[in-house]
C-alpha cells in the first residue's frame, strides 16, 4: 500500500511546489494510480461521430479494459465491455465495423447491437431457469458532453457535466466553431513513448518549451514569412478550472483554420474566412467569436485527456502500461461541415505540427524520454513546476496548469477530502480580449 504522503511540496507562502521523482518511476505509485485515479475518474472513450449509423461501432481500450460503443438499431449509443458473457472472449475483434447483430466467434452466441442475448446454439439444451437478459452484454456508466463521451468505473462519481467544471467552457469554444456538429476524421495516430504518463501531461500544457525545444518548426514557419520568434508578444494565459483540470490559452498569431486569415492561407481564400468569421460574430458576438477563431487551447482534462485547438483540433488520450511506457492515440476533430479545399488545409496543418512524424510529436517525445532516462539519477529526488506561483495572473509561461493537476493527483492519492488551493484559484476569462477575470474560491 503506497503512502503519498510528502510526495508532494506545496509551499505557497515561500512559492515553492516539488514532487518526488519516484512518482514517475515507481511501479508501486503506478499501480495505486489505477486503483486511486483511473479507477474513480471519467474516462474519454469516443466521439459519437464515430457511429454515424445504426449498427456502426468503434473498439477501444480504456481503462486497462477491453470497451466497445456502438449506435443501435434504436439509434441510442451505448458502450460495453468487449466481453463475451458466455466464456470471456472478445465480441468486436475489429477497431470498426458496422453489424444488426455481435456474435461471439468463439461458441457462436449472439447479441444484437443493443446488447441483448438473442441467440445461442441448441437452444435446447438450456433450462426454463436460463434468464437471458442476465447473460446480456455488461456496460460500464456512460454519458456525453456534446457528442464527446466518457465512461467511469465508479459507481459513486458524481455527473459528467460536474465533473468537467470550468473545462465545459472551453470545449464549448472548441465545439462552437462548427455551424453544425464537429465529427472526427476517420483514422487515428497511435504510438507509443517511453516515458511516464503525467510527464505527457505536463507536456501539453506547457506553454515555454516552445522555443528551445521546437525551434526547428519555429525556422520553418519564420521561412514562411510568419511572426512567430522569441521576441513575439501574444496574448496568453494559463488557467486551473477545477477538478484537476486547466487550460493553456494563447493568441494565435499566425492564423487560425476556423476563421482567422493568415496569408499562410492564400489569398484567394480571405472571402471565405471573412463568411465564416462573421456567422461566428452573428452566432455568439464579437468577443466570443474573437475566443474562438482567433484564441488557441490546449486544453487538460484529468486525469488522461488532452484537447488542443490550435492550427487543427486534437484529442488525445494516453494509457500508462508501466512507470516509464505509455500508449498514446490521437484523432482530428473538424466541424462536419468542412470539406474540400478547408478540410485539406486543417489536415495538413494538423500533421505539420502534432502529426506523429510532424515538428512537434518527435521533439516532445525525446525530449520525456531524455527526462525518464535521467530519472536514473536517484541522487536527484525532486523536480520544480513553481515558476510563477507567486503572482495572481498568470501568464502562459507560468505553471499554475501543472501545479492543478498536480494538487488534484495528490488528492487522490492521499484521500484528501479537497485538494490545496495553494495558488490554484479557478480562474475564468471574460470573454474578451483583456485580462483574464479571477474568481472566488467558491464559483
Amino acid at each position: 500500500m503506497v503512502d503519498a504522503n510528502g510526495l508532494v511540496i506545496d509551499d505557497a507562502e515561500n512559492g515553492v511546489f516539488r514532487y518526488h521523482r519516484t512518482t514517475l518511476t515507481s511501479q508501486e505509485v503506478l499501480e495505486a494510480e489505477r486503483d486511486r485515479i483511473f479507477e474513480k475518474c471519467w474516462l474519454y472513450l469516443g466521439h459519437e461521430s464515430e457511429v454515424e449509423k445504426q449498427g456502426d461501432y468503434v473498439r477501444r481500450d480504456v481503462g486497462g479494459r477491453p470497451i466497445f460503443f456502438a449506435r443501435g438499431s434504436d439509434n441510442q449509443i451505448r458502450a460495453f465491455y468487449n466481453t463475451c458473457t458466455h466464456r470471456g472472449a472478445l465480441i468486436c475483434r475489429m477497431d470498426k465495423g458496422h453489424g444488426d447483430v455481435f456474435q461471439c466467434f468463439y461458441h457462436a452466441w449472439t447479441f444484437n447491437n443493443r446488447g441483448e442475448l438473442i441467440g445461442r446454439p441448441d437452444e435446447a439444451g438450456y433450462s426454463e431457469g436460463f434468464d437471458k437478459a442476465d447473460m446480456a452484454l455488461r456496460s460500464p456508466r456512460m454519458e456525453s458532453y456534446r457528442g464527446f463521451l466518457f465512461v467511469t468505473f465508479n459507481p459513486h462519481a458524481e455527473d459528467l457535466s460536474t465533473y468537467l467544471a470550468g473545462a465545459k467552457e472551453y470545449m464549448d469554444l472548441m465545439i462552437d466553431q462548427a455551424d453544425t456538429d464537429m465529427r472526427v476524421v476517420a483514422g487515428s495516430n497511435k504510438y507509443v513513448m517511453k516515458c511516464n504518463w503525467k510527464l505527457l501531461v505536463e507536456n501539453s500544457i506547457d506553454g515555454y518549451h516552445l522555443i528551445p525545444t521546437h525551434n526547428t518548426y519555429l525556422e520553418y514557419m519564420a521561412g514562411l514569412g510568419t511572426k512567430y520568434g522569441p521576441n513575439v508578444r501574444r496574448w496568453s494565459r494559463t488557467l486551473a478550472l477545477g477538478n484537476g483540470h486547466s487550460v493553456l490559452s494563447s493568441e494565435a498569431i499566425n492564423g487560425k483554420p476556423v476563421a482567422a486569415w493568415s496569408p499562410l492561407y492564400g489569398e484567394d481564400t480571405k472571402e471565405e474566412f471573412a463568411q465564416k468569421r462573421q456567422r461566428l460574430v452573428d452566432r455568439f458576438g464579437e468577443d466570443k467569436a474573437w475566443l474562438i477563431a482567433n484564441a488557441t487551447r490546449n486544453l487538460h482534462i484529468y486525469p488522461n485527456l488532452i484537447i488542443n485547438d490550435v492550427a487543427g483540433t486534437t484529442v488525445r488520450s494516453f494509457w500508462p502500461t508501466a512507470p516509464g511506457h505509455l500508449e498514446v492515440s490521437a484523432w482530428e476533430v473538424v466541424p462536419g461541415e468542412e470539406e474540400g479545399r478547408a478540410l485539406s488545409r486543417r489536415l495538413d496543418s494538423f500533421l505539420t505540427f502534432l502529426g506523429p512524424g510532424g515538428f512537434a510529436t518527435p521533439d516532445d517525445c525525446e525530449a520525456l524520454e531524455s527526462c525518464q532516462e535521467g530519472f536514473l539519477c536517484d541522487e536527484v529526488q525532486w523536480s520544480d513546476i513553481s515558476r510563477g506561483m507567486h503572482e495572481q495572473n498568470p501568464k502562459g509561461t507560468h505553471e499554475l496548469q501543472m501545479r492543478s493537476f498536480w494538487r488534484r493527483w495528490y488528492a487522490d492519492m492521499t484521500g484528501k477530502p479537497r485538494f490545496d488551493t495553494g495558488d490554484s484559484i479557478p480562474v475564468r476569462e471574460d470573454r474578451t480580449r483583456e485580462e483574464p477575470v479571477l474568481a472566488s474560491d467558491d464559483d
